[in-house]
């Protein structure tokens, strides 16, 4: 089946927001096997809207659409596709009264706009969004398939995990399982070049996709059924992990925070951080990942000397250019004042030509405990707030492997 992408929206075309669903999408139709063969964005403009949408019926046996389903004038998708089939628009009952009920779950009356929403043609099927009040479309006529989805990532995700993907399954008429293995530390190069002799095998198959908080790789089986199509991931994970050993920090939905927190959970330890570099995101990773009540006493942004000074730093130390003794000290000293059982301290050189000569983006992360002092320096290049994140991502990677080992 050849399949064809279509991101509905202006703000894409004025670079207002960045379309994350094209990426995703891809990502999962090559997973189910169906060949993506077009990809394109337009505005909410109907007469343009109806021209690529003629353009992806004469060429596409799969047409999934995001965006353009929300309650206002200018969300044209339904419109375009009832136009596109020739079909008449009617209001559904049933939808109408869940999205009375939506609204009135939260004290709101519904605006009369929303009744768009409601909206089916003959030959589609709503799709739920729990996630939020526009319904997809699942539509098949003349042998096409034409599947609309929400916009917002959260919401499409939802949609096309729950409602689309298992329809899609369906009809390839194969059981498809995937595993995300996720590793930290290492290049996607040097990965790639590492699992080299796996990667040419056509089922099952590996992926490799670089993100902010490491390379993942995705493991893909195609078989007769779920048991064995399992058993084959189950087996080309184990060995990838033969290869990738102790850079593996997760797996699927894991995040590191969550990964640390559980890792902290099962020794019984808690957690401090004070940063200067990284401004916070360790702390907000931290203090918000679910069940961080346990584990995570809390964090301190010290982004001048003064606060540092605060904390317990001698006056000439957080003025001083050893910024990895700097480290060391916020580590020790936030996890003295908070009462953790493991201190972590962030330190590092954001100028552009700062004045110490190190290189901008080297980090200095300090670790404290009873049972380990360490002292870690990375080097990154890249967008500063990348640089931050990263060296947050760091600190968590670093720990879970020092308590782990």
């Amino acid at each position: 089946m050849k399949a064809e992408i279509v991101s509905i929206g202006t703000e894409l075309l004025l670079g207002e927001i960045v379309d994350t669903n094209t990426p995703y999408l891809a990502t999962q139709l090559s997973v189910l096997g169906i060949d993506l063969y077009f990809t394109s964005a337009v505005g909410d403009n109907m007469a343009r809207l109806q021209g690529v949408l003629k353009q992806a019926w004469d060429r596409s046996d799969i047409i999934l659409t995001t965006g353009g389903l929300g309650p206002t004038q200018d969300d044209l998708t339904r419109n375009a596709i009832a136009e596109l089939l020739g079909e008449e628009l009617t209001v559904d009952p049933k939808i109408k009264q869940d999205l009375i009920n939506f609204f009135a779950q939260r004290g709101l009356e519904m605006p009369q706009s929303n009744i768009r929403q409601a909206m089916l043609i003959p030959s589609s099927t709503s799709l739920v969004n729990p996630q939020g009040t526009a319904p997809g479309w699942w539509v098949e006529k003349e042998g096409r398939i034409i599947v609309a989805m929400p916009g917002p990532p959260g919401e499409m995700h939802y949609m096309w995990e729950n409602q689309v993907l298992p329809r899609l399954q369906a009809k390839t008429g194969a059981a498809i399982i995937t595993r995300m293995v996720k590793t930290f530390g290492v290049s996607e190069a040097k990965v790639d070049e590492m699992l080299a002799d796996l990667t040419p095998s056509p089922n099952p198959t590996l992926a490799t996709y670089a993100k902010l908080d490491g390379i993942y790789i995705r493991i893909a089986a195609k078989a007769g059924s779920e048991k064995e199509a399992r058993a084959m991931v189950d087996s080309r994970e184990a060995d990838v992990r033969a290869i990738l050993g102790d850079i593996i920090w997760g797996l699927d939905d894991d995040t590191q925070e969550a990964v640390a927190g559980r890792t902290l959970l099962d020794k019984g330890l808690t957690l401090a951080v004070a940063e200067s570099f990284t401004g916070g995101f360790l702390a907000h990773m931290l203090g918000t990942a679910a069940g961080n009540e346990g584990y995570f006493k809390g964090g301190l942004v010290a982004a001048t000397s003064e606060v540092k000074v605060a904390l317990g730093l001698d006056a000439n130390l957080a003025d001083s250019e050893d910024k990895a003794e700097v480290a060391r000290a916020m580590a020790v000293l936030t996890r003295q004042k908070m009462g953790a059982a493991v201190g972590i301290g962030i330190e590092g050189e954001s100028g552009i030509e700062p004045e110490s000569g190190m290189v901008p983006g080297t980090v200095f992360i300090a670790i404290d405990s009873d049972e380990a002092d360490l002292h870690v320096v990375q080097s990154y290049s890249g967008r500063l707030y990348q640089m931050k994140r990263r060296a947050a991502y760091y600190a968590l990677f670093d720990l879970v492997k020092l308590l782990k080992a």
